[in-house]
């Protein structure tokens, strides 16, 4: 599984890349958990807030910062 963050690395960005990185853990998951913060790339994908959260390219969560328990679900839906 890859897990993206996308955003510039504000504290909202940053907050949902340790949540989802600790929902990473909970559960075990063989994921790998990185950032995209080049604003370009991250329009590229049809994102216009961050940030956002990326699940094996599918883009999951728009312009919020998820808890780890809404973070678990996503990630084994």
């Amino acid at each position: 599984m890859k897990i993206e963050i996308l955003g510039t690395g504000c504290p909202k960005c940053e907050e949902l890349a340790k949540n989802a990185k600790a929902a990473v853990e909970e559960l075990g998951l063989a994921a790998e958990v990185s950032k995209v913060t080049d604003i370009v790339e991250i329009a590229n994908r049809g994102v216009m807030m961050t940030p956002a959260l990326a699940v094996d390219g599918d883009i999951k969560l728009v312009g919020k910062v998820a808890k780890v328990d809404e973070l678990k679900a996503i990630f084994t839906s």
